[in-house]
């Protein structure tokens, strides 16, 4: 188990060095280099050396890149020249709306999609699993945006029960303190999540219903309830685990296209505003986090795969 630890965090050290080298390229890439980016084109050469100076560029590749990585570990992801401020501080300030948004709606993915797809895969093939099935299909297929746009015309446009927007907040105490509006992108997310995890679940449990030991259990007289939690669950679960950890990213994130829709402050709309805006600096350390965070939820994924299976243990 300690070796298989081990390789994986190897691993997962390796392909964060390799996403900061090719973020680090990307810089020296953008047009007319980062200051021109930054600056604008029209520049003065003062302007774009006193930035060269400032930022290391003026200094050898590697010894450039090393600085970079200096910075890196101190937790400075370089400044937004756009907004005027570092891009740390705006992380700190939407990270934990998105993170707040976004674990909402996965807990609330994870509370309905696993009864349910257990419950599907005991019901197969008949006329409550085809209709469970056919929604299920509905709202995978669904574009997000066009999903939200739905949800505002029903509840906000027509029943006038809910706010179109989000909370238009600046920390992440306006969002605990206005639940009604967040009620639309969280539901938003668990709706798109249920459809994908639940058809997971079905599968999976299907999978694991058909297994001799099963078979068996039931042959024993063992109860339903006894057959589903000490038998069907540990086992059908397991692709679950997996999409939680590649789930991982969208808590840093939220949904760029749901908190665009519903105007939600948090880092996903910081993306789409910094694109528009072309913030290069923001873009890239938020390409560098998000990436960060896909491998950090991948090797979480492994390790509790490596604990609920024992296989995956003596691999």
């Amino acid at each position: 188990m300690i070796r298989f630890l081990l390789r994986r965090i190897g691993q997962s050290i390796a392909v964060v060095f390799l996403v900061t080298l090719a973020t680090f390229i990307l810089i020296h890439l953008l047009p007319g280099g980062a200051a021109k980016a930054e600056l604008g084109v029209r520049a003065s050469p003062a302007a774009v050396k006193a930035f060269n100076i400032a930022n290391g560029y003026n200094r050898p590749f590697w010894d450039q890149y090393v600085f970079y990585l200096n910075q890196l570990i101190h937790g400075r992801l370089g400044y937004s020249y756009k907004l005027n401020e570092s891009v740390s501080t705006l992380l700190r300030t939407d990270l934990p709306k998105s993170a707040y948004l976004s674990g909402l709606a996965l807990l609330l993915t994870v509370i309905i999609a696993i009864p349910l797809g257990i419950y599907q895969a005991l019901r197969r093939n008949k006329a409550d699993d085809y209709l469970l099935t056919g929604f299920s299909f509905i709202g995978y297929s669904m574009p997000t945006f066009w999903l939200g746009l739905l949800l505002i015309a029903f509840f906000s446009v027509y029943l006038k029960w809910l706010p179109p927007t989000a909370p238009q907040t600046e920390g992440i105490g306006g969002a605990i303190s206005d639940p009604k509006a967040m009620v639309l992108p969280v539901l938003t997310l668990t709706i798109v999540g249920v459809a994908s995890f639940s058809r997971y679940m079905r599968s999976s449990a299907i999978e694991t219903l058909a297994q001799d030991y099963i078979r068996t259990a039931r042959a024993k007289g063992v109860t339903q309830t006894q057959l589903l939690y000490g038998h069907l669950l540990r086992n059908a679960i397991l692709p679950i685990i997996t999409l939680l950890g590649l789930s991982v990213p969208a808590l840093l994130s939220g949904n760029l296209i749901t908190e665009s829709v519903f105007n939600y402050p948090g880092v996903g709309l910081l993306f789409w505003s910094s694109a528009e805006t072309r913030d290069y600096p923001t873009l890239l350390a938020l390409t560098l986090v998000v990436a960060v965070f896909t491998v950090l939820g991948n090797l979480i994924a492994d390790i509790a795969y490596a604990m609920a299976d024992r296989r995956v243990k003596l691999s």
